[in-house]
């Protein structure tokens, strides 16, 4: 068997190898770009427009800030923004002064901002100001010692500034008086300089983030990565993304920078190649994102299928509203990509969408569809260049599987990441050595496949695996079944407990506004399409499905309301 099969698949023009991999931190890239373009927009944010060197010279500030707070390499940093100038400035500050970023999905409960900080030993934290109160509720709970605090309008053009002070303001939380010993992030801005900034010789060996995943199922886990994991999907990323033209781009940021996706593929694939980040704080507010598109004239979009698809039904962008034609690439991530989404967004922009896979654990590419080559339907794609890849025995755990059979998906590469903060035996779970005395592979837990031209087909996540009456169903599967339905707009599927079974299949409907439908009905259309253990034996429509920040279904929170409502019944 061809052991990388995928590399005569490639591109023309992607190389199957970019080694050696510069030993550099990661903010090397951003001042790379502020020398070639100081005066090229950087952030743009609500018509504020701050250039390479004005990023630059802000992040500089910062780390001279955080120095003088105390901050020393190898400090955890905790960052809790939406996309804002604010967030890249907070982030390559904290890496300029050495520090280690811990970025903190705003959308945590209390319990999971607790743990979080807690696992880390995060002492001080940049905050933007609506989430202060927040953060200030449970800081007691923690080693949080200092807040950074800043506010939205302070990179909002003045008379935007101006009306959001007197409309907004108060009413959407984001006016605060700060602690004894908290401070403005303005005003360590205006107290340091960039000349101030600590000398430090870090390399790409230094930690630069601890990337919290796997909390849907539990207290989630610190993924450690270097400087060098950061750069090297930096690099494979623009690789991959033929005819990317440097200091010409303009990248439209709806993906969450806090989550890795966003972070890596959105912000650092930018900032690495002299293009303007459109910042977009809210990615549900749908007005922005058309209006941004036709405004700032996007050329690249990454994002996730529930923003491809709200995109291609909203009914503004289907009466031609809005022109999105500057759009030329996305790469869509953090859930399946159905043919629908993908063919209509590409006929709406002109663009390419194509699919690819990733994860906190290898920050965060490594796979993807190519850019001008074959697109495979429910393909995640080929392996970037210098990762290796394999399906492996379900079983044993290193049986390599042949083509087209089914098994948990490993990889290596430069990426991948060096282990859990604080976590051995999941570290060690995780990290496995190749029993040839290679590299180490990271085994991702998830069921995946490969066809004879080397593309990787996701089958399921491993822990997901639905058992019913000893029958081993996937998930995934059923749902791009009930996907095609026509009156179908979201799915998900897991299994619940079931006295006869042990498990059986549950599917949770959202319907296609104005659509009714019955349980009958959508059994009646996989009757002819899936085994029939492999049917849902239960059926619920509902109005919306709890996702991720991401909008990647949350199939274990509807597994646990079932069981509530179950429990109570």
């Amino acid at each position: 068997m061809d052991e990388k099969p995928w590399l005569q698949h490639y591109d023309k023009g992607v190389p199957p190898s970019l080694a050696p991999y510069p030993n550099k931190p990661l903010y090397a890239l951003l001042e790379e770009s502020a020398a070639k373009f100081p005066d090229r927009p950087c952030t743009v944010f609500k018509g504020r427009v701050l250039t390479y060197k004005e990023v630059n010279d802000q992040c500089d500030r910062m780390a001279a800030a955080l120095a003088a707070q105390g901050v020393k390499p190898g400090a955890r940093v905790g960052i809790f923004m939406p996309n804002t100038p604010q967030f890249v400035i907070a982030y390559f500050g904290i890496l300029k002064a050495g520090g280690v970023v811990v970025a903190t999905n705003p959308l945590y409960s209390p319990r999971e901002i607790v743990h979080q900080l807690k696992d880390s030993g995060v002492e001080l934290m940049l905050v933007m100001s609506n989430f202060y109160q927040r953060v200030k509720e449970v800081q007691a709970q923690t080693q949080l010692k200092k807040l950074i605090v800043t506010n939205i309008k302070e990179q909002l053009p003045p008379v935007l500034g101006l009306l959001f002070g007197l409309l907004k303001e108060k009413k959407d939380g984001h006016h605060v008086t700060l602690a004894a010993g908290d401070v403005w992030m303005k005003d360590l801005l205006a107290q340091h300089t960039a000349a101030q900034r600590p000398k430090l010789a870090l390399t790409g060996d230094d930690v630069a983030l601890l990337q919290y995943s796997g909390g849907t199922t539990g207290l989630s886990k610190g993924a450690i990565a270097t400087h060098s994991c950061l750069v090297a999907n930096t690099l494979q990323i623009r690789s991959w993304l033929l005819d990317m033209r440097e200091g010409q781009e303009v990248t439209l940021m709806a993906i969450p920078m806090f989550h890795v996706y966003g972070m890596v593929a959105g912000m650092a694939f930018a900032l690495s190649c002299g293009a303007s980040l459109v910042m977009i704080p809210n990615p549900r507010d749908l007005k922005d994102v058309l209006e941004s598109i036709n405004k700032y004239r996007p050329t690249i979009f990454p994002g996730v299928p529930t923003l491809y698809n709200a995109i291609n039904n909203h009914p503004d962008v289907k009466a031609g509203k809005y022109d999105l034609r500057s759009i030329r690439a996305c790469i869509s991530g953090s859930a399946p990509l159905l043919l629908e989404t993908k063919n209509t967004f590409e006929r709406v922009t002109g663009g390419k969408l194509f699919e690819g896979y990733g994860l906190s654990e290898a920050p965060t590419a490594t796979h993807c569809n190519p850019f001008l080559g074959k697109n495979k339907e429910g393909s995640i794609g080929m392996p970037l260049p210098d990762v290796d890849c394999r399906i492996v025995s379900l079983e044993d755990g290193v049986t390599r599987m042949s083509v087209g059979e089914i098994g948990e998906m490993v990889i290596r590469g430069p990426q991948v990441f060096k282990g859990y903060w604080n976590m051995e035996a999941e570290t060690n779970n995780a990290l496995r050595p190749d029993p040839d005395g290679g590299g180490p592979w990271l085994y991702t837990g998830d069921i995946a496949r490969m066809d004879e031209d080397g593309y990787f087909y996701i089958v399921d996540r491993k822990k997901e695996l639905i058992k019913a009456g000893g029958f081993q169903v996937w998930p995934r599967e059923i749902e791009e079944v009930l996907a095609t339905h026509p009156k179908v707009q979201e799915v998900g599927v897991a299994g619940i407990p079931d006295a006869y079974r042990g498990e059986t299949v549950k599917a949770w409907v959202v319907l296609r506004p104005g659509e009714t439908a019955t349980e009958d009905e959508i059994r009646a259309w996989c009757s002819d399409k899936l085994a029939k253990f492999k049917i849902p034996t239960q059926i619920e429509f509902r109005s919306e499905l709890p996702k991720t920040t991401v909008g990647k279904v949350l199939r274990r929170e509807l597994v646990r309301e079932h069981k509530e409502k179950a429990a109570a019944a």
